[in-house]
């Protein structure tokens, strides 16, 4: 059995922010230790303004830290879908932002020194039926001409040259994005962060946020597990794991859990046969898996086997779920010992899209949908620019943000078992 533990925090020594009070007040309060917060948390304190990072946990502790390390170009949902749903000149600019989401992390990277094996490796979709290879030309067609960026489809008789696996109808590859270890990269963005000015505050739980005008100032005053701080702006980052602090989001978001297992250490033949150009790879269904190499050469596999965000119960039964899932794609590794196994929360928004803007005046970027390395990252800046400066070129605050239908949720998804059922026969289907 393997163990159940994320493979990446054994990897790392997280940073600990040091034991302090909470200010008394602060210029922005930032709930959530995140890829969105501290990205944020870092941009405004580099323009000089008095920062709090309020974090339930521990810096990173959740998505941020427990994902794949993938930092994707594109979005969740295909470009005609999107061109259909806001238009040509909206799309080429949500586009041209997930090109640029890329730059945001390597930046950061780069300035802040950040050790997180960060490498251009690409990406790799692979189509699990003939139709959705039909459809990657048209898509290549339309980003070529619509987006000036160029991808590449890969054949089914050519697909050795980039996977070890004969049961995929074609494949098409961006060169722009990227692999990275992301417990590294987040534990880099928090110290740089701390670094730069930023107080960040770990195991102070949110309880609420009130309106509360001081000195003239209008304001909010957040009351915490561990007492009060006033801000004059307050930014929610937290995702998958937004509470009932912030009730209004919450009932925005669908937290769907993602469930990740690591082999053992391949011998490097075996290693180059599975990925040879060390991609970072994902199929074409709505439940879908994703896998690539680790930096020493694991075989990393995850996907949607369960709906639900992690337990025990989950956790142990995605182990299961997805170890058979890897060895239908590569055979190679029916005996290989699975090594760890671990779950996360992602946020899904209903309309499969990232969302950024204020609700009751509060700041808010959220609904990454399995994007979230280089969504997060991005937005974070982009939601510092947005406070420190009055503006900020974001396609995302100008997209309409919808709830459930009917109203019918209240921030507790009682319907994921039927979501998980619909998307199974979707892909059965389509």
């Amino acid at each position: 059995m393997p163990q159940e533990l994320n493979y990446w925090l054994t990897t790392v020594q997280m940073p600990t922010a040091p034991a302090q009070p909470l200010p008394e007040s602060v210029d922005v309060a930032i709930i959530g230790a995140g890829f969105t917060g501290l990205s944020a948390a870092l941009a405004l304190a580099k323009r000089g303004a008095k920062v709090v990072v309020l974090e339930s946990e521990t810096i990173g502790w959740g998505a941020s830290s427990r994902n794949g390390g993938m930092v994707l170009t594109g979005l969740k949902l295909g470009v005609n879908k999107l061109i259909s749903m806001y238009g040509r000149e909206l799309t080429r600019r949500m586009y041209a932002a997930s090109l640029g989401t890329i730059e945001a992390v390597e930046r950061i990277v780069k300035e802040e020194n950040i050790a997180c094996d960060f490498a251009r490796t690409g990406h790799l979709e692979v189509a699990c039926k003939q139709a959705h290879f039909d459809d990657y030309a048209r898509q290549v067609e339309v980003i070529a001409r619509e987006f000036n960026h160029q991808l590449r489809v890969v054949p089914r008789d050519q697909l050795c040259g980039e996977i070890g696996s004969n049961i995929y109808y074609g494949g098409m590859v961006d060169e722009i994005s990227v692999g990275l270890n992301p417990a590294r990269y987040v534990a880099g963005l928090g110290a740089a962060a701390m670094r730069a000015g930023a107080r960040i505050c770990e195991r102070t739980r949110l309880q609420n946020i009130q309106r509360e005008s001081r000195d003239g100032a209008p304001g909010f005053k957040l009351n915490s597990s561990r007492g009060t701080v006033w801000a004059r702006n307050v930014l929610v980052g937290t995702s998958g794991y937004t509470g009932v602090a912030t009730p209004a989001l919450r009932k925005k978001i669908i937290p769907i859990g993602s469930f990740i297992i690591t082999t053992e250490v391949l011998r490097e033949g075996l290693a180059h046969e599975l990925s040879p150009r060390n991609r970072q790879i994902y199929d074409s269904k709505n439940y879908l898996y994703y896998y690539r190499l680790t930096p020493d050469n694991r075989m990393l596999f995850g996907g949607r086997a369960a709906f639900f965000p992690e337990t025990d119960q989950t956790i142990r039964k995605s182990a299961e779920i997805l170890r058979l899932g890897m060895i239908e794609v590569f055979p190679q590794l029916r005996d290989t010992k699975v090594e760890y196994v671990w779950g996360g929360t992602l946020d899904f928004c209903f309309d499969i899209m990232p969302h950024a803007g204020q609700v009751d005046g509060i700041y808010f970027a959220v609904g990454y949908a399995g994007h979230g390395v280089a969504m997060a990252t991005y937005q974070g800046q982009k939601m510092a620019e947005w406070i420190a400066e009055g503006k900020t070129d974001n396609p995302f605050t100008e997209i309409p943000f919808p709830g459930a239908p009917l109203g019918l949720y209240n921030g507790k998804p009682w319907f994921l078992p039927f979501a998980g059922a619909y998307y199974k026969v979707l892909d059965w289907v389509s």
